[in-house]
Parts: structure tokens; sequence; C-alpha cells
């Protein structure tokens, strides 16, 4: 299965880094003398005074929701119901938050976000759909999304390609088979296939068929996406040649042909254009 080549950088995932705690610091003792000056007495009354500005100053801080990304005390109190900090939501709060405001693009991006971090990719998937539904000028998400069909496609060819080993290995080709009109061939042809093996290949037949259908759904939304991005940049060489493969390995050569026509006009001397020529011969050679 042919893979695309990635040519812009996939939408940055939030890893929360863990902060090492600094040292505490003792404090200097300060010399007797400096009590009786008057900046040193000042400084020893003043310390009630600090406490309540710096008091004061943390409560409006969140109150007002300032620096946080949320809309002020309503939130910040959400999370700490839901058990969770506004960086680190738990996935049952992000979930209730696409519930609550389902026309919210942030927050099905943020539910997306997390569950590819769980690696639910599906559901990811899903929820990602409904961010692109809500903000379908988002090229970032729309690569996002279609790197996660790619993902999804991946995990499923690798079963397909297993199952067809062992279907292979269960039903081996004979080196040397009679021909058929022979009377050996005949005679072989007439004999009783065994049921147990006859029984499973045929499950094993429907569980190779069910994942490949599972590979070009997966391929087939794909190339859906790619399209959506074509039509948002249509003069974009990079976009063109990515749409091309994405056509290719969907299996659907018109689109792919064109794909790749497109990208040499936009981009005749580009490095991938003798391999875009080579793909333009191949397809149409091949009926595309």
């Amino acid at each position: 299965m042919a893979r695309g080549t990635q040519h812009r950088k996939r939408r940055p995932r939030t890893n929360a880094a863990v902060a090492q705690a600094t040292a505490k610091r003792g404090h200097p003792k300060r010399p007797s003398w400096e009590k009786q000056l008057f900046f040193g007495r000042l400084r020893g009354h003043a310390k009630w005074v600090s406490f309540v500005i710096a008091a004061a100053f943390i409560i409006s801080f969140v109150l007002l929701g300032v620096g946080s990304g949320s809309t002020g005390i309503s939130d910040i109190l959400g999370n700490l119901l839901n058990g969770s900090s506004a960086t680190g939501a738990s996935l049952s709060s992000l979930q209730q938050q696409t519930v609550s405001h389902p026309k919210s693009a942030t927050a099905w991006e943020n539910y997306a976000n997390k569950l590819e971090q769980d690696h639910q990719d599906d559901n990811a998937i899903a929820a990602l759909t409904q961010y692109t539904k809500l903000r379908p000028k988002d090229q970032d998400a729309l690569l996002e999304l279609a790197g996660l069909y790619l993902s999804r496609a991946t995990d499923w060819n690798t079963l397909y390609t297993n199952s067809q080993a062992l279907s292979q290995a269960l039903s081996p080709s004979p080196l040397l088979s009679p021909k058929a009109s022979s009377a050996l061939g005949k005679a072989v042809a007439t004999l009783p296939a065994d049921p147990v093996a006859s029984s499973v290949t045929s499950d094993l037949d429907t569980t190779t068929s069910n994942e490949y259908e599972k590979v070009i759904g997966y391929l087939s939304s794909r190339l859906t996406v790619y399209q959506q991005l074509s039509a948002l940049s249509p003069d974009d060489a990079v976009t063109q040649y990515e749409l091309a493969q994405a056509a290719q390995d969907a299996g659907n050569s018109k689109v792919a042909l064109a794909a790749y026509t497109k990208f040499l006009k936009l981009a005749p001397n580009d490095s991938l254009a003798p391999t875009a020529r080579q793909q333009i011969t191949a397809l149409k050679a091949a009926g595309g």
C-alpha cells in the first residue's frame, strides 16, 4: 500500500510536561543591627500588607480567568469538581463538554486530542470530524484527520496481510499439478475435501474479505479529506501530489491522474515531478 509523502507537519499534540520541584531556599538571617533601622522595621511591619495584596491579586486572577484560557471562575470550579485541571482534563469531562456545548469547536477539538492521546483513534476520528464540520477551513485539523485515517488503514492492512499469509499456509498450492483435462487431474478434482479444513478456510476468507473492506474504507475516507484540502488550496502543488497518492491508495485512478497532471502544471521542475510523470504513464497504461 503506497504511502503519501507528508510535506506538512501534523498538528502538535499537547504533552503536559512534569515540572521539577525547585529546592527550597533558606531565608538568610538579618543582622541584629538592621532591626534598628527604619526600613528594616518597616519591612517587618509590612509583611501582612504584602500578603493581602498578593491574595487579592490571585483571587482577581482566578475570578477573571486571566491566562487560563477559560471563561472565568465557572470553568475553574467545573474542572475542580471533575477532579481535573485545565491542562489535564479527564476524558469524561471533555466528553461532557461536547454534550453540553455541541456547537463548540474548541470542545470537540480538545476531546479529539485527548482521545488520540489515549490511542482511541476511531473515536478520535469521529470527534475530529465533528470539529472539522464546525471549522471546515482548518487545514491542520484536516491533515490530522487524514493521518488518523491512514493510521487505521495501516492497522487493518497488517491484519489483512497476516490473514492472507495464514490462508496460503492452510491451502498451499502444489508444486506440481496435473492438467485438469488429464485423467489424473480429473481424479484429483473428484477427491472429497476435508470438511474441517474447508470450514476453517471459509471463515478465514470471510475475515480476510472484511479486513480488506476496512482498509479500503479508511483509505476512501482519507481521499475525501484530501479532496477537501484540495478545494481549500487548489493551487498548492504539495496538496495536489498528496491528493494523487491518496487517490492511488484508495484505488481511484481517475482522481489520481487528474491530481498528478495538475501537480506537474503547478510545479513542473519539482523533485517529485519525475515520479509524478512515471505514475501518470502507469495509470494510463492500466486504463486509468
